[in-house]
């Protein structure tokens, strides 16, 4: 199988969809931090100089999937048709899990616009909290499910 973002020549090229048919397309991926116990309070608490830990976080994975194309080389802009986020508290842990779903209609996936988001939503938990806890782990980001397009479906 050969990658699709290399030439003949092995040189990086955008991937041609001219040709693809329209689809409706959707991709969950997900991931977690694991925080301090007094980083995880004070995010519960909302009293964080810098606002709302958790209300920032699900917008800026909104903003993340929105603007990954402007992040990741060869990715297409493309028109989103949804961005639906879920942000779950896990006080056992304790962290949080982010789980952005993006849905579209068009020639592409949206498998790296859900994935930016979650890195881009976790990282900025990381950031409004790091002045408590700087030993913050973000893990296990992934693609959890994508459906449409000429590869089918995929499950986790």
């Amino acid at each position: 199988m050969n990658l699709t973002h290399l030439d003949e020549n092995n040189r990086p090229k955008m991937v041609d969809v001219g040709d693809k048919d329209i689809t409706t397309r959707e991709a969950v991926a997900s991931g977690v931090i694991e925080v301090s116990q007094e980083a995880y309070d004070m995010a519960m608490s909302n009293d964080n100089k810098k606002g709302s830990v958790i209300q920032t976080a699900i917008i800026a994975g909104i903003m993340g999937a929105k603007q990954t194309s402007n992040l990741i080389p060869m990715c297409h802009p493309l028109m989103l048709n949804s961005i639906k986020t879920d942000l779950e508290e896990l006080p056992e842990l304790p962290g949080f899990k982010l789980t952005i779903k993006v849905r579209l209609d068009g020639k592409t996936g949206v498998e790296m616009e859900a994935l930016t988001g979650v890195s881009v939503g976790l990282l900025t938990i990381y950031d409004m909290l790091k002045a408590i806890d700087k030993s913050m782990v973000i893990r296990d980001v992934q693609l959890e499910a994508k459906s449409g397009g000429k590869n089918g479906d995929f499950r986790r």
